[in-house]
């Protein structure tokens, strides 16, 4: 996603958050798959490692919520993991496990960009940085890949790794963007209370995707102030609000 432009694709880009997590388990290869034929610009995913460090999407510390086990996915192993089912909140879907970054990297077209949040602080260190952007080089997908995280750390470890590989700061409770990246999520009442938020993070040149994962209700508000992605929980709902219909001929492909 080099300097976080997609060829070909118009703005706003609608990030499938977690996939597309209404019809599907969040972070499932059901879900993403479900977002790209939705229409979604850039799926989003969540990021830990195994105790044998292996990537794998999953957005909390803990299989608990997700999954029919229990515990830290920390002290598990990838087979341990995977032997769980990452579907177990729908129990009308049937069973999936737990994928890995190099599996939703197979699975992303060449024309969709990828979002993956960080959320295990062991990419605080250099050597899992570097061992994320070596997977995402090697999946040849790392020019149209976006790093995001709500800590800082992470994004200078990921900056250590590759200093040309896009980094996005997401923030609840920061009124004004922060320097040193190129894309920033905002928590989306931050935008009503600063509403030159956008003009102000344009002017660094970044790019703006609200923290608002049902985003419906404000999207004439984000296109006003120009913000460049919108963030779904549902992209086919977002993508007919948009007027971003992937079964015309004319839509952005």
């Amino acid at each position: 996603m080099e300097d976080l432009h997609l060829p070909g694709r118009i703005k706003p880009y609608i990030m499938a958050h977690r996939g597309n997590r209404v019809r599907y388990p969040e972070n499932t290869l059901s879900a993403f798959k479900q977002a790209i034929m939705d229409g979604a610009d850039i799926l989003e995913t969540d990021l830990h490692l195994t105790s044998d460090g292996a990537i794998v999407c999953i957005h909390d510390s803990t299989v608990d919520r997700t999954t029919d086990g229990s515990g830290p996915v920390g002290s598990m192993t990838l087979s341990e993991i995977r032997r769980l089912n990452a579907a177990a909140t729908m129990p009308e879907i049937e069973p999936e496990p737990v994928p890995t970054l190099d599996e939703l990297s197979g699975l992303l077209p060449a024309d969709i960009g990828l979002a993956v949040e960080l959320k295990d602080r062991k990419f605080f260190e250099l050597a899992n940085a570097q061992k994320l952007v070596d997977l995402l080089k090697s999946s040849g997908i790392r020019d149209r890949s976006v790093a995001l995280s709500f800590y800082r750390q992470h994004l200078e470890a990921v900056h250590a790794a590759d200093h040309a590989l896009p980094t996005g700061y997401i923030t609840i409770s920061r009124p004004y963007p922060v320097t040193g990246v190129q894309m920033i999520g905002p928590f989306w009442p931050l935008l009503i209370i600063n509403p030159f938020f956008v003009w102000w993070a344009h002017r660094l040149g970044q790019l703006v995707c609200p923290l608002d994962p049902v985003p419906e209700p404000r999207l004439w508000y984000y296109s006003r102030l120009g913000c460049d992605a919108v963030m779904s929980d549902d992209p086919a709902t977002t993508c007919r609000a948009l007027g971003k219909d992937p079964s015309s001929p004319l839509f952005n492909r």
